[in-house]
Order: structure tokens, then sequence, then C-alpha cells
């Protein structure tokens, strides 16, 4: 009787624990998002309201916005067509988006950071030069050199980019584990900022002269 008892608390444990090991709040879908008692105030949950199922039709699984090149005449040398929920609503509560990306010779999608997303990517045409780094303390550098067919994984919330090496143009797609991935621009975030931060700050965090810091700021606004 004992070890039957016994064996019955070990089973409830187990499950208690798995029931807890399971639950948890959803991965947040905006930077901010501040909480509220009064319903009529509030602005959106986390996602987009969802439209009533008996008016869904094809076309809100449908998107065709990947299938134009995106214009690369810009500092840079690249950019970047989203399909998110902000721009393909069909995308709601599947937690999965893409992206285009155009690279004119020797272009480069900037070193930035998805907070929210993991991100598959894929060399359709060119040669591409990808990589991330890991985080504090180790800074582990992992790149390698991508040609059409090719394919890179990068972590969630890691320091990425890719480079094009070759001497024509590149076109990559990307698949992301997130409705909303969202992007954080390093240099943009860090020099463009509104309002700007203290380029004091700045100077000793780069350790950069302080009027470096003022010029890349002045690009940047």
């Amino acid at each position: 009787m004992k070890k039957g008892v016994s064996f019955l608390v070990a089973v409830a444990f187990m499950a208690l624990a798995s029931i807890l090991t399971s639950a948890f709040d959803p991965s947040p879908l905006q930077d901010i998002c501040v909480g509220i008692n009064d319903p009529k105030n509030a602005v959106f949950v986390n996602g987009k309201f969802c439209k009533d199922p008996n008016l869904t039709v094809a076309d809100d699984f449908f998107y065709q916005g990947l299938k134009n090149p995106g214009d690369t005449q810009n500092l840079v040398g690249s950019s970047v067509t989203f399909a998110t929920i902000e721009q393909f609503p069909g995308l709601n509560t599947l937690g999965i988006s893409m992206v285009r990306i155009d690279y004119a010779p020797y272009g480069v999608n900037t070193p930035h950071i998805h907070p929210r997303a993991a991100e598959i990517f894929t060399v359709l045409d060119g040669t591409l030069l990808a990589g991330f780094v890991t985080s504090n303390p180790e800074h582990r550098f992992f790149s390698k050199v991508l040609n059409k067919g090719d394919v890179f994984a990068f972590p969630v919330g890691l320091l990425h980019f890719q480079y094009n090496i070759g001497h024509t143009n590149a076109v990559a797609i990307a698949a992301l584990s997130s409705q909303y991935p969202g992007v954080i621009t390093i240099a943009n975030t860090t020099f463009g900022s509104n309002p700007p931060i203290n380029p004091d700050i700045l100077a000793k965090s780069f350790q950069l002269d302080k009027k470096v810091v003022q010029y890349l700021q002045a690009r940047f606004q």
C-alpha cells in the first residue's frame, strides 16, 4: 500500500513538473507592450486581431511582394524586402516570415540582429560571405562563403551580416521563425538613435575620439 501511494505521489509530481515546464509566456511581437486595465485603450494584442474565419479567402494566404528586385542604389548597396505580418496578414499566429535581399556588387546587408527570430538563409544567385558572432564573453565569429543554392543558419538574437564578394548582383531569400522578427541594425541604432545617445558614452564604449562619434552621428541622423 505504501509503495502504491509513493508511486502515485511520484506520478503526480512528474505531471505537475511537466505542466510547469510547458507553460510559458509567448515571445513578444513588438518592442514594447505596457499592460493596461481598460481594454478600450488597447492598441493591439501580441500579434494582430484575427479576421472572422468565415470571411477568410485564399488571397489572405497569398503574397507577391518578393518577386521584384529591391533597389540597391544606396550607400550600402543592398535592399531588404519583407514578408512579415505587416505586409502579409495571413502569417498571423503562424510564427514564420520571409525576406528577400538584393545585393549590388560588393553590397552588404550590414551587421544586424533579429531579437525575436532565428533565420535560415539561401542564396538564389551570386556569391556571398555570411557570418555571425556569438554573445559575450566568447565573441566567436563563424563565417562561410556561400554560392547559389547554399544554405546558412543564423541563431536567434546574434549579430550577423552578408556581403556580396562577387562582381555581379546577388539575390538571397531567408525564412525567419517569427511573424514579426524585428531588426536592429547596429550602425543605425547606435549612431542614429532619436534622441542621440550622449557622444561621451559612445566615445568611451567604442574607444573613439568624441569628434569621430559626432561625425558618425551626423551621418546617421
